[in-house]
């Protein structure tokens, strides 16, 4: 795996502001990960006269298991980027080796 590129993988997290309310925030999950990228596509697209373009990446990183877990409620930064990501999964015959992630940004 040719890993040369730092991501982040944050989760949504609950907190208390400085007031005692609960709030919600994004907090880090893993910070400076390296991972192999590949970009699948770019799409435009027209709605309510607006349009909008998105990426769709792969990113593979190692398995570990700080992040074994993660899913699509979890989110992924890749060069002050923010991806929502839309699967996560082990490629075949890569048993607790590599994790496949897919993930989606918009284009800006």
């Amino acid at each position: 795996m040719n890993a040369n590129w730092l991501i982040t993988l944050e989760r949504k997290s609950v907190v208390q502001n400085d007031f005692g309310e609960e709030v919600e925030t994004w907090l880090p999950l893993v910070s400076d990960l390296f991972a192999e990228k590949q970009d699948v596509s770019d799409g435009e697209r027209v709605a309510a006269a607006e349009v909008s373009a998105t990426i769709t990446t792969r990113f593979r990183v190692q398995w570990a298991d700080e992040y074994q877990d993660l899913s699509p409620l979890d989110r992924l930064v890749f060069e002050g980027r923010t991806f929502d990501i839309s699967a996560v999964k082990e490629p075949p015959n890569t048993y607790h080796e590599i994790l496949e992630i897919s993930a989606a940004a918009r284009a800006e």
